[in-house]
């Protein structure tokens, strides 16, 4: 007769799902289907929870105006079509021809930026400086060389990306339609899954995950567009060439936190550095000014103590989710990691507790 202790049960169900999970890759065409249906729907469903949490509030405040959520969507829809446009008529002819000026320009710009490194490296001063043997201008130099031609190779795969942001455009507004119209029934739904006697519990961690989420959301993108108005003004200045361009691409880079700020200032830092030395400098200057004014000022204002992360576990986060994931990773990674955490905490407290509490005493 089998034992039937705590240890053999447990022991017997990690065999049964790791034999689930070999057998899965066995028979794994029967899965494609739905891996190539989740894969295409993961990018609508990450921009509706993003529009949704930044957005609902205003939903909110309208519907205790007395107007309905429906009507209050559909307003919103308007005004969101309205700013499209004057972003179209006004800003976008702009910002194309800063790319399309860029890219029809990367080999001149390379040429030049190589030409500057080659005097460097041939600059005694400089050359006393730098270690013996070492030549990591050379090696800047052939670096960038590889980016700029890893970018030729993305922008041919241009026509699938462009397609795919079509079928994108078409199906999130119509998620995040229903997600904010339906967004408050969530909650009571999914306490469906757990046990009645849990339920109480259960609906405290889904309302502090939704509002962690809410916050991080809206915090972030007030403080990014700060930023890159900043950016964009101080790049106006100084006269920095694509100016808008660099500021659109901060915004987008400063929503990793930490690194983020770093990846943003390199384009930055090397379209100034061929324009002059000195435009190189004010434009980092500008970069550091419009960085400090955020960390210390804005931050602190708009997000308190809501990031409560150590800068230490985000670099660690990040690296993981971007091997895991790659830019998506990186994407998701710090949203996960604080649901994770008030998850965790929740059920150290309701199981854990006491059971350690007891183990010390």
């Amino acid at each position: 007769m089998l034992p039937n202790n705590r240890f053999f049960r447990l022991t017997t169900g990690i065999v049964m799902l790791l034999l689930i999970i070999y057998l899965g890759t066995k028979v794994s065409f029967i899965f494609s289907p739905i891996v190539s249906l989740v894969s295409l729907l993961v990018v609508p469903l990450m921009l509706s929870f993003f529009f949704y949490y930044l957005l609902r509030p205003v939903v909110d405040l309208m519907e205790r105006r007395k107007i309905k959520r429906p009507v209050s969507i559909l307003l919103i829809y308007l005004v969101i079509a309205a700013l499209l446009f004057i972003f179209s008529w006004g800003v976008w002819p702009t910002l194309r021809d800063q790319v399309t000026n860029l890219f029809e320009n990367a080999p001149k710009l390379i040429s030049s930026l190589v030409d500057q490194l080659s005097q460097w490296r041939h600059n005694q001063s400089l050359r006393q400086v730098l270690p013996p043997g070492e030549d990591p201008l050379s090696r800047l130099s052939d670096t960038l060389n590889e980016a700029f031609s890893a970018l030729s190779d993305y922008s041919v795969k241009l026509v699938s990306f462009v397609s795919y942001f079509f079928i994108v455009l078409a199906t999130f507004p119509i998620l995040l339609y229903y997600m904010l119209k339906e967004g408050s029934k969530f909650g009571p739904k999914m306490l469906n899954f757990f046990p009645k006697k849990y339920h109480k519990d259960a609906l405290e961690v889904m309302e502090d995950i939704d509002s962690a989420l809410s916050s991080f959301i809206v915090s972030r993108v007030l403080i990014n567009v700060a930023l890159g108005i900043m950016m964009f003004l101080g790049f106006l200045i100084i006269g920095l060439p694509y100016a808008l361009l660099l500021a659109v691409i901060s915004i987008f880079l400063n929503f990793i936190p930490y690194v983020g700020a770093v990846a943003a200032s390199i384009p930055v830092v090397i379209i100034g550095f061929l324009e002059s030395p000195s435009m190189a400098i004010w434009s980092l200057v500008v970069v550091i000014a419009a960085q400090q004014i955020q960390d210390n000022w804005l931050s602190p204002v708009v997000f308190g103590k809501q990031l409560d992360i150590h800068p230490l576990t985000v670099v660690i986060l990040l690296l993981v989710g971007g091997d895991l994931l790659g830019i998506l990773g990186i994407v998701l990674i710090l949203p996960l990691y604080m649901c994770a955490k008030i998850v965790i905490r929740k059920v150290y407290h309701l199981f854990l507790e006491h059971r350690m509490e007891d183990m010390m005493e």
